[in-house]
Order: structure tokens, then C-alpha cells, then sequence
């Protein structure tokens, strides 16, 4: 059955299992791969956690950026709807804000994912805070080699508003339909293809500062990942928002055979 793009601002849903509806482990001999991974952002503090399933194969990891080192670790990653917790050193807390939700199709196949904005408040080694963040949940029967860049950030436009977005290429990227996204004030906005530097340095009119690369390579036989995530700071012109007074994030590349 052949998937057109689908966002949530359209009326009829693909006919198709997405969440809340329980997707299966396989179909057409690709196995499920699903994630959600929480990102909150900061000028002080920068962090992000996530979980994810590639068939039946778990993953979870974290990460922090407190401006001079960063820690990170893969054990006592717990996530839930409004909550993220790594055992005995984040507590984090959402209040999860307006959502925006794509169906593409992905090679013979098709992918789905939600993503949407929320306030972090919580506790890093003792330490409070309270950040803007990007939840990104996703799930689908990708292509056997999928490639992207991602973007996803947090901050304030000139203008005063609160703005946060994510932009991507390589996946849920059609002209129309899209996951990319920049909310004003809470208000998710749609927003043309932006092409990505190779460097991650800039994305569209807006340029990225790296402060603390995380970046991965594993070769699983069956699994082979090439991932690199940096933590940063934003500048420049961000679509619908105008030019940005301030903003913290981060790029990604990634590269996969699974």
C-alpha cells in the first residue's frame, strides 16, 4: 500500500499502524525501530536521554553539558510521558506542550514520529533547573540504510517570543508534510526544506557553534552506526521566528545501516 506524507494538521490519518495504535515487531522482513529521546536546552545546562529498540535489541543513553565537562553513560535511563530520571543523578520533570505528528513512506515502507515541545525542570547532581526542550518519539520500518541531519533547539527571537524548533533532511522531509517545525510562543509552524552544512556549522540562515561533540561509531555486523551529536549555541535567522536573540541545542548526523 503505497504511504503519502501525512501530517497531523491533515484531517484523514494513513490507514496504517501508528501510536497510540501498537505497531508490529516486523513487517515486509523489516524489523520495527522505535525511540523517543528527550532533549532540554540551556545557557548554563544542556542534556539529553533517550531509549530505543532497533527489532528486539534495546538501547538507552544520556547525556550532559554543564558548560565545562560533559558526562555521559548508557545504565539507569528510565523514560516515561512526563518524566526522565537516570538512577541517582537526573530528575527531570515535563510539561509537555503542542505537538505536531508525520507518516512518510521510507523506502518500500513507511515511518512515523511525533515531536513537540515541552518545559524541563528538575535536578542534575543536586543541582536545579529549568530549560526549554524537544521531545522527539519515532518509530517505523526504515530502510535498510537511512542517513540524516537533525537540528533541534530552544531559545528567544529578537522579538521577545519564546521560539524552539526541529528541522531535519533525510527523513520526513517532503516539501509538504514535513516534521520541520519552529514554534513562536508554543504555536508550531511548518517551514520550508533549510540545507544542512556538512560541517553541522549551519542549518538555512542559521548558524551553529559547537561546545561538546558527542560521537559514536559501532560496527554490530548486522548494526553499523556512524553518529555524531554536538551540544551548542545558536545564532542567525530562524524561519517564521525572524532573527534570534539566543539559542541551545543541538545538530546531529547520523549515518546507519540496520
Amino acid at each position: 500500500m503505497a504511504i503519502r506524507p501525512w501530517r497531523s494538521s491533515d484531517v484523514e490519518r494513513p490507514p496504517v499502524p501508528v501510536p497510540p495504535e501498537a505497531m508490529p515487531g516486523w513487517r515486509g522482513g523489516r524489523p520495527l525501530k522505535a525511540w523517543t529521546y528527550v532533549g532540554a536546552f540551556g545557557p548554563d545546562l544542556m542534556l539529553c536521554a533517550a531509549r530505543a529498540r532497533i527489532g528486539p535489541v534495546p538501547v538507552r543513553w544520556w547525556a550532559v553539558w554543564d558548560g565545562h565537562r560533559l558526562a555521559e553513560g548508557r545504565r539507569g535511563v528510565a523514560i516515561a510521558p512526563h518524566q526522565v530520571t537516570v538512577r541517582g543523578r537526573l530528575v527531570l520533570e515535563l510539561d509537555l506542550g503542542a505537538a505536531i505528528e508525520v507518516v512518510s513512506p521510507h523506502g518500500d515502507h513507511y515511518v512515523w514520529t511525533r515531536k513537540r515541545v515541552a518545559r524541563a525542570r528538575g535536578r542534575f547532581d543536586g543541582r536545579p533547573f529549568e530549560l526549554g526542550a524537544i521531545v522527539d518519539e519515532s518509530a517505523g520500518y526504515h530502510a535498510r540504510h537511512t542517513a540524516w541531519r537533525w537540528s533541534a533547539g530552544v531559545g528567544v527571537a529578537e522579538s521577545g517570543a519564546a521560539v524552539a524548533w526541529n528541522l531535519v533532511d533525510g527523513i520526513h522531509d517532503a516539501d509538504e508534510a514535513s516534521e520541520r517545525t519552529v514554534w513562536v510562543d508554543g504555536v508550531p509552524h511548518e517551514v520550508p526544506p533549510l540545507a544542512f552544512a556538512d560541517d553541522l556549522s549551519s542549518v538555512g540562515a542559521v548558524r551553529f557553534s559547537s561546545e561538546a561533540v558527542r560521537a559514536r561509531r559501532e560496527n554490530l555486523l548486522v548494526v553499523r552506526s556512524d553518529y555524531e551529536q554536538p551540544f551548542g549555541t545558536f545564532s542567525g535567522e530562524l524561519p517564521v521566528a525572524g532573527p534570534l536573540r539566543e539559542g541551545w541545542g543541538v545538530m546531529e548526523r547520523h549515518d546507519v545501516r540496520w
